[in-house]
């Protein structure tokens, strides 16, 4: 027997099981966000490398060592390609819009879904292959737009059932030159204490010093209580901003917290940036998270076009959905089951399903094959799930009609097989 080929350490596979739960949990996804006006956008899961690199920073976690690169073949004198497989979805929203002319001069507000790839190390709830959801706004600078995509989301939790268990933090980073100022201050601060920082954050206090301030070393974090605040260098318009989406918030109800040391970990972010944070999965962990964009369109060689988004991974969501929301249920894989039994029932069954799947396109039926005694068939019924079972044998094809049986209660009717689908509408909850 020759060797078992395994699949790749951190990208998974999904099993029917787990795909009836996504499934569930990206179809109320897709209502919430449609119905707030965002369209669908699909982009290449390759992008060339220089893409990520002028987005999402080159001294980033997710540039130096998480992004999985590879030099494309030569082909017919064409220069190496440098590709990625990508790590995050805006750059490459950005870039289609850029290149297929949706943004300039134009408001936009797009959504996608899709995977994502990233070489760390696998834990519960992130992997190397995860999927992600995102949304981004173009061409609304105002912070009304910021409050309209906190909104959305917080209507996904409500849907979900785990709005208790998700909270909002919330900070401004200002322009960027209020950042630029605020950095020499903070290098300043931390060159006085480089004995108690750990090398990671050593390594970061030249190259990105705002990373230190979400270090998760608690010395450190100690150590910041001290340090100079970003809100003390900020500029009045990203004050204002600040406090126009506070309102805004407050007067819809979204409770927060602004946590002055909330900053992101990619460095296209200004003034606004969020996280939607819960500890119903072990140690504090994030759910959804984003914020504003404002130069990232021109730093990619588009015009000067203000942005702002988020994105939300999967995986993790949907173990808080599971955790913490035991009635939330996939649907069911099947609604009805049609068995048959006797001499040419078979070709019966399966005409009198395809003339269902006619009229009632969105019932899930299911017709049994490879025979078996009626009680098999009903015990594979229940393997489905089925709520419905659906009669034939060869009385019921001779005289056209069929028996429909509720399989929750017992109870059957013999309707006409020309009924049979409007009959089904009435059992199917």
């Amino acid at each position: 027997m020759s060797k078992k080929i395994q699949s790749v350490r951190g990208m998974n596979d999904y099993l029917p099981e787990d795909t009836a739960v996504w499934q569930r949990v990206e179809d109320i996804i897709k209502r919430v966000v449609e119905s707030y006006g965002y369209s669908e956008i699909r982009t290449p899961v390759l992008e060339q490398t220089p893409l990520f690199k002028r987005a999402i920073g080159e001294v980033t976690d997710v540039v130096e060592k998480e992004m999985y690169t590879f030099n494309d073949r030569e082909r017919d004198g064409e220069e190496v390609t440098s590709l990625t497989m990508r790590p995050e979805g805006t750059a490459g929203c950005v870039r289609a819009g850029i290149e297929r002319g949706l943004i300039y001069n134009q408001e936009q507000r797009l959504w996608y879904l899709g995977p994502m790839f990233r070489h760390e190390r696998p834990q519960k709830g992130r992997y190397r292959q995860f999927h992600q959801m995102g949304a981004e706004v173009f061409g609304l600078a105002g912070p009304d737009v910021d409050a309209e995509l906190i909104m959305l989301t917080a209507r996904w939790w409500r849907e979900l059932g785990i709005t208790e268990h998700v909270t909002l933090e919330l900070n401004t980073i200002g322009s960027l030159e209020a950042r630029a100022n605020y950095k020499e201050a903070l290098v300043a601060f931390l060159e006085q204490h480089k004995d108690k920082l750990d090398e990671d954050c050593k390594r970061r206090m030249y190259s990105n010093p705002l990373r230190v301030l979400d270090s998760k070393n608690a010395g450190v974090q100690a150590l910041l209580n001290d340090a100079p605040t970003l809100m003390d260098y900020l500029d009045e318009e990203s004050r204002q901003h600040f406090a126009g989406l506070c309102a805004f918030l407050d007067n819809v109800g979204i409770g927060y917290t602004i946590n002055p040391r909330l900053v992101r970990g990619l460095d296209y972010y200004n003034r606004t940036v969020f996280e939607w944070v819960t500890t119903s999965l072990g140690a504090q962990g994030t759910v959804c998270a984003g914020g504003r964009y404002d130069g990232l369109v021109e730093q990619l060689g588009g015009h000067a076009t203000p942005g702002v988004g988020f994105a939300m991974g999967l995986e993790r969501l949907v173990l808080l959905v599971q955790a913490v929301n035991p009635e939330f249920k996939a649907a069911r894989a099947v609604d009805a089951y049609l068995v048959s039994s006797g001499e040419g029932t078979q070709i019966a069954a399966m005409k009198l399903a395809e003339t269902i799947r006619d009229t009632t396109p969105e019932l899930r039926l299911m017709t049994n094959y490879g025979g078996g005694n009626f009680k098999k068939q009903f015990a594979r019924a229940d393997k489905w799930g089925a709520q419905v079972a659906l009669v034939l044998g060869e009385n019921e094809v001779a005289a056209g009609q069929v028996v429909v049986k509720d399989l929750r209660n017992g109870e059957q009717q013999t309707v006409a097989q020309a009924e049979a689908a409007a009959y089904l509408a009435t059992l199917i909850g």
